[in-house]
């Protein structure tokens, strides 16, 4: 082998060696950890805003339709198994006359987390209550009220594991009252018999006892969450009905309802041909 090979072969050798090295140094540089924005906190997904006028124009798109059908919608647009929460978030009623526990909204969020601080203890019944309304101003609030509006999802992320009754028989009332249409949680709720009475749409994973002091607290409002099991983006379309809850995202909505809007209308017209032949009346589930 004459020495002119040799040198290429070990040229050649070492000018991978050194791209090798480089790579690798690419690979294993740590990333930036001095940046003061990062060590303050970053949210890497924005959250979009939209219009009481938009968000009416969506909401009118998916009218009356059911999750199977906004489900078929997702299939439709390429979202296969998307956007459907655990079943295990269920509704607290169910209307199966006039369908009154179904809802279609637009999400606000809001998350709780457990909390790192100490219960109340052992201390006077004066003390009590204005340590638990110091943490209900505090710690667990309700910052997310002013953003509701008429045809608000509210969608809670909250402490699954904790016996807390974020949602009550009151708040859920003054929910509704600034148009709140239906309520989403990750948890519990309790007062749910009242909530029953007062037909306030609420699904959830079972019912809670307690109250928010000592228990959790607020971490943040209009943030993506995790709910049930899927992402739940600020502007996206809720739809609940007895088969649970799907999330449309909102930059998918109008394809999503007009092929759901197909598989609902074909639906009805399949099962009135059917009523007929057993001549049963119409109901508002084929009209």
């Amino acid at each position: 082998m004459n020495a002119s090979i040799i040198w290429h072969r070990l040229f050649s050798l070492s000018l991978g060696l050194a791209w090798a090295f480089h790579l690798g140094q690419v690979v294993a540089a740590d990333p930036p950890t001095n940046s003061p924005s990062l060590r303050a906190g970053t949210n890497f997904i924005t959250t979009s805003v939209f219009s009481a006028e938009e968000d009416a124009k969506i909401l009118k798109e998916f009218e009356g339709l059911r999750v199977a059908d906004v489900s078929d919608g997702m299939d439709a647009v390429g979202l296969h198994n998307t956007g459907l929460m655990d079943p295990e978030i269920r509704p607290l009623w169910r209307d199966t006359k006039d369908y009154t526990h179904r809802f279609i909204g637009i999400a606000v969020t809001a998350r709780y987390v457990p909390t790192q601080e100490p219960t109340a203890g052992i201390r006077s019944i004066e003390d009590y209550d204005r340590w638990a309304g110091q943490w209900y101003r505090g710690r667990s609030s309700e910052p997310f009220v002013p953003l509701l509006r008429p045809g608000t999802a509210l969608v809670i992320e909250d402490t699954a594991e904790a016996d807390v009754g974020s949602i009550g028989s009151n708040n859920i009332m003054a929910w509704k009252v600034r148009g709140c249409v239906g309520v989403v949680t990750t948890a519990t709720a309790r007062d749910t018999d009242e909530i029953i009475t007062q037909k306030v749409p609420l699904y959830f994973r079972r019912p809670g006892r307690g109250i928010r002091p000592g228990r959790n607290e607020i971490e943040s409002v209009n943030r993506p969450i995790a709910a049930g099991g899927v992402l739940v983006k600020p502007g996206d379309v809720i739809v609940a009905d007895g088969d649970g809850v799907i999330v449309v995202p909102r930059e998918k909505a109008g394809t999503v309802a007009t092929y759901a809007r197909k598989i609902l209308e074909g639906d009805k017209a399949a099962r009135r041909g059917l009523y007929q032949k057993l001549g049963l009346p119409e109901d508002s589930s084929v009209k």
